[in-house]
């Protein structure tokens, strides 16, 4: 389904907009990021339409090496709700996330250092890369959906 696919990749792009933060490595990526963000992007679609979207996303750290984000998107079309639960362990990260709306969940893992992250985040029937930096107090994310008719989603992110 045409609208399942996009909301799974907005679910995944947010799932990941945690764990970066431009720190030293002894500090845990996930220690600045408490608190909420706002912002919004833009989805496309195979066929050249784009989509904005604006995004809620609110960052409780379990600990040096936990996190815990619940994201909110919306657009014209499109709504979903996303929950996620990630570990960081030296650098790699782990973890996995859930869609309420559209009972879809899958896993996420990759590397963080530096302020950026690099990883796969996989469900049922859907796969996409992810890459995210952090500069300051803005988040830039970008999704790469394979197997969909969403060829790239951008969002950018800024704590309030």
């Amino acid at each position: 389904m045409h609208g399942s696919r996009i909301a799974q990749a907005g679910m995944l792009i947010a799932t990941l907009a945690f764990p970066a933060h431009s720190t030293l490595a002894a500090v845990s990526p996930f220690t600045a990021m408490a608190g909420t963000w706002t912002g919004g992007g833009v989805l496309q679609s195979s066929d050249g339409t784009q989509e904005r979207l604006r995004c809620r996303a609110d960052y409780d750290p379990a600990g040096r090496a936990e996190l815990h984000l619940n994201l909110r998107c919306a657009s014209a079309s499109y709504n979903f709700d996303l929950t996620s639960d990630v570990q960081d362990r030296n650098g790699r990260i782990s973890g996995s996330w859930t869609e309420a709306s559209r009972n879809a969940s899958g896993t996420i893992s990759g590397r963080a250092a530096g302020g950026r992250i690099e990883a796969l985040a996989q469900g049922q029937n859907f796969s996409a890369g992810l890459s995210l930096s952090t500069r300051g107090n803005q988040q830039f994310v970008s999704l790469r959906p394979r197997g969909t008719n969403i060829t790239d989603v951008s969002l950018q992110l800024n704590r309030q």
